[in-house]
């Protein structure tokens, strides 16, 4: 039995070093050796066509933009502020229930301050667009953007009503277009913003007040050129205030925006030119 374990012992040494046919692992130095150089080969190649296809790759790929993107015929919008859901609930009794949405807006509306405006942006001409082409190869960046002061927002820019109508019941909602590259939201009138509520809320929705005047994205924020290009771009906003709603009732709003190039919203994307939210303000007395 001994002589069994000593032999299979044996086997397993030889293996592994062969003095007499000086191969380890059953293979010679040599065949080791053009083994390894075999997969180092390779493996050099596949490193550097990888490597080449990276290269050919981002040589397509503009530093400024995507090169490829989608052409959206309707940019989509959405609210300010927001929670997980598109819904805005509190109730004016108790200022934990709103407090947080002015602070919320205050955060978002900080970088419109007039005073920063001042500083990083240019004042344009109204109503007709801020182009800034390229010369051939050589880039126009970084390019300006044009003011969006808070103070434009009137009675929603929260400077001289703190808290944004919330605390009185008659609430500022902020509407806001995604930005896209490239894209002119109009022709020769600036989009605007109208609001209503859903059939069943009609009776409920109350008047409601627009900010800026007309409730309008001014031309002069567009063409949007990216956030490489356009580093201190202000996003132009438009304020909505419910001025007398009905309390304590779920009442179904709808924001669509209107151009001269927008001719019918689709129904497919609920998001493409509208947004859709609820608005429910409680009173206790």
């Amino acid at each position: 039995m001994a002589k069994e374990d000593d032999k299979g012992n044996g086997s397993w040494k030889e293996f592994f070093w062969n003095p007499r046919t000086h191969e380890v692992m059953g293979r010679t130095a040599s065949s080791w050796g053009l083994i390894l150089l075999f997969y180092l080969v390779f493996y050099t190649f596949l490193a550097g066509m990888f490597a080449l296809t990276m290269y050919v790759m981002l040589m397509t790929l503009n530093e400024y933009q995507p090169t490829w993107q989608d052409r959206l015929a309707i940019p989509g919008m959405m609210i300010r502020p927001k929670g997980q859901a598109l819904e805005i609930i509190y109730n004016i009794d108790q200022t934990e229930s709103w407090d947080t949405y002015v602070q919320k807006l205050n955060s978002f509306l900080g970088p419109y301050n007039d005073s920063l405006q001042a500083l990083n942006n240019d004042v344009c001409l109204p109503d007709q667009f801020y182009v800034q082409e390229d010369s051939g190869e050589v880039r126009n960046n970084p390019k300006r953007s044009c003011q969006f002061n808070r103070t434009m927002l009137g009675d929603c820019s929260g400077l001289t009503e703190r808290t944004f109508g919330y605390e009185s019941g008659q609430p500022c909602v902020f509407i806001k277009l995604n930005r896209v590259i490239g894209m002119l939201p109009g022709k020769t009138q600036s989009p605007y913003v109208t609001c209503g509520a859903k059939r069943e809320d009609t009776d409920s929705i109350g008047e409601m007040a627009y900010f800026p005047n007309n409730g309008s994205f001014n031309l002069m924020y567009y063409p949007y050129y990216g956030s490489r290009s356009q580093v201190n771009y202000s996003q132009p906003l438009v304020a909505v205030k419910f001025l007398n709603i009905t309390y304590n009732m779920d009442v179904n709003v709808e924001c669509k925006i209107n151009s001269d190039t927008i001719t019918e919203l689709s129904e497919r994307d609920k998001f493409a030119g509208r947004v859709s939210f609820r608005l429910r303000i409680n009173k206790d007395n």
